[in-house]
């Protein structure tokens, strides 16, 4: 069976949870040669163990890489391991969820730099990497609330509408490098007790369930897979169906 990940760099930002952790695992699991990012050191950690524990060499760099200079010490810590770069998952972010006449602006600062600047910061050098090895794919996580919000989600909406505008604005610019820049718009992606959801939060999604880790780590093999890089530019949305569903109370 041809494993298209086997033997490819690959690094994977936020990976010390959720997510990014899921990730971590499923690219590993298919032969990748997986380096792990996230500015909290005790769930880098223990993703790090997670994955040597089945016998994958992996290195956990923490990271904030909201700040350009541990951005730039992050990607030479992954040339000097690797001594190259084939996919970039920015999955690294996080809300605050506060009042538009309460929310401060240190605290939009704080996120729309982690999640927007911290994504333009880590696609520049990692296109850097890639360009001299033949190409690459980057891919962003955004959000489905980059298409449709709840009250009080200003910042995070903000930054993650600018993911899916600086992800086709790198994929025009890095296509001739031989590198694809697509983002993934996930809706409920449940990481804690899957078994503890209500079966209303299943039945109120059209596909019949709320999403899973797993349901983010498919988008992301097809969106990284080499021969798909025909795919650049766009988004995939992993909802259930949530966001073309109508709303209205009866």
């Amino acid at each position: 069976m041809n494993h298209p990940f086997a033997g490819k760099s690959v690094l994977i930002t936020g990976a010390g949870a959720g997510i990014g952790r899921a990730l971590a695992l499923a690219y590993a699991r298919e032969g990748a040669d997986v380096s792990l990012a996230d500015k909290q050191r005790e769930g880098l950690a223990q993703t790090e163990a997670m994955l040597q524990a089945e016998g994958y060499r992996t290195i956990g760099i923490q990271a904030d890489i909201s700040k350009p200079e541990e951005v730039e010490r992050l990607f030479q810590a992954v040339q000097e391991r690797q001594g190259r770069l084939d996919v970039l998952i920015n999955n690294a972010g996080f809300g605050i969820w506060k009042s538009l006449y309460e929310l401060t602006v240190e605290e939009w600062d704080a996120v729309v730099h982690t999640n927007l600047r911290g994504t333009f910061l880590c696609s520049r050098e990692a296109a850097k990497l890639m360009k001299g090895t033949g190409g690459g794919s980057i891919v962003n996580l955004s959000s489905t609330r980059a298409l449709m919000s709840e009250p009080n989600s200003e910042a995070y909406a903000a930054s993650k509408g600018g993911i899916l505008s600086l992800t086709h604005a790198l994929a025009v610019s890095l296509g001739p490098d031989g590198i694809a820049v697509n983002a993934i718009c996930p809706g409920w992606i449940e990481t804690g007790s899957y078994e503890d959801l209500k079966p209303i939060d299943h039945l109120q999604h059209p596909a019949g369930r709320v999403g899973k880790p797993e349901d983010i780590v498919k988008a992301c093999f097809y969106l990284t897979d080499p021969d798909n890089r025909f795919v650049t530019g766009t988004q995939l949305t992993v909802d259930g169906g949530m966001t073309r569903k109508m709303m209205y109370e009866e």
